[in-house]
């Protein structure tokens, strides 16, 4: 689990936290043992965002120097999405802009309910960054995308999950433990299955029909060949569960 550990600032994403981000994203890309991947907040918040207060401090600064500092913080975050595995955010309170920005580029979201979440960018008289225009309407549709992004309104738990923003709302008593036992059954799935499908569905997976059969035809024939592949029909036979192991 990956915690977002700044609950005084509500987990804004300083210069510090984004370095120490990126090693830990370094580290998990490294360990080959690594089946999943929860980015959860320390705190009443997700994350609040990109700390902004530089920006407000460089009233002079260039365009050209705003943006070379703005697409590194961006890749930094989104590094996520190098990872193989499937990747969980648990949004246990607010998710705001940036915050909600790196929700998105996790593969799955689940919401404590009470949590907000929203991109409010243009209230801040900026535009959206961080991937917010392709990944929003990747995950909610066009039609919702663009009433979050023009009105910059925070909805709540419930309402992201009747637009599809968040999979599933479970209750804050229980929020983390339940979502800790979400990953566990992910984790405990065949590791090859899982790595090849969640790179099927990446960025809104597949452009057309040919282009899924022609992966599917590579892609299943490989999980085909495995050990894991006999160890899930003899389970499946023996009605136990299966022990994968990745080979």
């Amino acid at each position: 689990m990956l915690t977002l550990d700044n609950p005084e600032m509500r987990n804004a994403m300083s210069e510090e936290m984004t370095g120490s981000w990126v090693r830990a994203i370094d580290d998990l890309a490294a360990d080959r043992s690594v089946r999943v991947v929860v980015v959860t907040g320390e705190g009443s918040a997700f994350c609040s965002g990109g700390n902004t207060s530089w920006i407000a401090s460089e009233p002079d600064a260039t365009v050209d120097h705003l943006r070379t500092r703005m697409i590194a913080f961006y890749r930094a975050w989104l590094s996520i999405r190098r990872l193989e595995v499937p990747t969980i955010a648990a949004v246990n309170g607010a998710a705001i802009g940036a915050g909600l920005c790196l929700a998105l580029a996790c593969d799955l979201r689940y919401a404590a309910r009470g949590a907000k979440l929203g991109v409010p960018f243009v209230k801040l008289g900026m535009h959206a960054g961080m991937g917010g225009t392709h990944l929003l309407p990747e995950v909610v549709g066009e039609a919702h995308a663009k009433d979050l992004l023009l009105t910059g309104r925070v909805v709540d738990a419930d309402e992201a999950l009747r637009i599809g923003l968040v999979s599933r709302v479970l209750e804050p008593a229980t929020f983390g433990d339940e979502v800790l036992e979400i990953a566990a059954g992910v984790a405990a799935s065949a590791p090859i299955a899982t790595r090849l499908t969640t790179l099927a569905l990446r960025d809104g997976g597949h452009p057309d029909l040919e282009a899924a059969l022609q992966w599917e035809a590579l892609a299943q024939p490989v999980t085909l060949a495995t050990a894991d592949l006999q160890e899930g029909i003899a389970a499946s036979k023996e009605k136990r569960p299966p022990v994968f192991t990745g080979q």
